[in-house]
């Protein structure tokens, strides 16, 4: 990574968009003053941080050459001390900008819909799927993000066998994107006489939300039936042929929804689903597509993999792609994932870094 062509291209960029701001013109353009303030504001971080390299570094000259010249002993040591310092900033101030740098994900600004179903494990598994939704909308409040709820399928004792919601906020999908996979659980079910641990499980994939503009669906590639919703049992809820399923003709795929008891709000939900679906299938067949692309460990989107084990009995949660455990599932389904979410960022991003070509430490005029 040539840091230095990088960075002078943000600086140019970074020049650019402050002309633009100062401009006369700009203020009677509000949305695309807010667009620019924002864009140049994200560049800030970059631009600061390589002004303090820059500062080290001649900051470290100085003290080489005070090294070298200095024949008082006490003022040689001070200065080797400050070197060492100097050098340990910068080493780390090096692999922050590096980490900076990396191309961003264009789709970490956007939201997500979220699809949580039950898998081996019968009703226990169902019941993991509602803690999950909780646990997710829990860390949504959190971060002052909103929920939706789109499409649910109950089960008979108040858990999931599938549900589906989106989250709307900032950089929800870069703070989600690495919950897809396989989620287990090991608990006493309450059913359990004996008091044996169960092992069940859910999965969840995590879609980033698509627009009009990123998937144009044609009407008439569409069926959309009507019916009564549905409750746990198949006993029906409604009185009227408000449920809606659409089927996406050229690739087969379903979807339903029976929340609402508005047809017109089913429909409109259903489409939603099916957006980010079709977005989700073309961006898996562009990254299967790519021969030398990055798959990391952490963002590869392998949904058949298992990423987490939550252990009742010994308040445990184990993020297995990192070798992460944390002696705290009871804060964790409240909502606190932060721990568990950074670490798996970080893992990403030493990933990233190490696929680009390794570089030493450069010296910045």
């Amino acid at each position: 990574m040539n840091i230095l062509a990088n960075m002078k291209k943000i600086y140019d960029l970074y020049e650019e968009l402050g002309k633009e701001l100062s401009s006369p013109g700009i203020i009677s353009n509000p949305a695309r003053m807010k667009k620019i303030s924002k864009e140049r504001s994200d560049l800030e971080p970059k631009i600061y941080a390589f002004d303090r390299y820059r500062t080290l570094v001649r900051q470290l000259e100085e003290a080489r050459d005070l090294s070298r010249e200095e024949t008082d002993p006490e003022m040689i040591e001070m200065a080797n001390s400050e070197i060492e310092s100097i050098e340990r900033e910068l080493l780390d101030l090096d692999r922050k900008l590096r980490i900076m740098l990396l191309p961003p994900d264009p789709l970490d600004g956007k939201n997500i819909i979220m699809e949580i179903r039950a898998g081996t494990g019968g009703e226990e598994a169902a019941l993991f799927a509602g803690d999950l939704h909780r646990m997710y909308v829990h860390f949504a409040d959190r971060k002052g993000w909103t929920t939706e709820l789109l499409s649910s399928t109950p089960s008979e004792r108040g858990g999931f066998k599938e549900i589906i919601f989106s989250i709307s906020g900032s950089d929800v999908y870069s703070h989600l994107k690495y919950e897809s996979g396989v989620h287990r659980v090991q608990r006493v079910p309450e059913t359990e006489a004996s008091g044996r641990i169960h092992t069940s499980a859910s999965s969840i994939v995590v879609m980033p939300e698509a627009e009009d503009v990123n998937i144009d669906i044609n009407p008439s590639d569409l069926k959309i039936d009507v019916y009564r919703s549905s409750g746990p049992g198949g006993q029906s809820v409604n009185t009227t042929d408000s449920a809606v399923r659409i089927t996406h003709i050229p690739t087969g795929m379903v979807v339903t929804c029976q929340d609402e008891k508005s047809q017109h709000k089913n429909k409109a939900k259903a489409l939603k689903v099916l957006r980010a679906r079709l977005l989700d299938r073309a961006l898996c067949e562009q990254q299967n597509a790519r021969s030398v692309a990055r798959r990391s460990m952490v963002g590869s989107g392998d949904r058949s993999a298992k990423i987490r084990t939550y252990n009742f009995p010994q308040n445990r949660v184990t993020d297995h792609r990192i070798n992460l455990t944390l002696h705290k599932l009871d804060s964790i389904l409240e909502g606190d994932l932060d721990d568990l979410i950074g670490a798996a960022r970080l893992e990403d991003q030493r990933n990233a870094l190490e696929e680009l070509a390794k570089e030493p430490v450069q010296q910045y005029e």
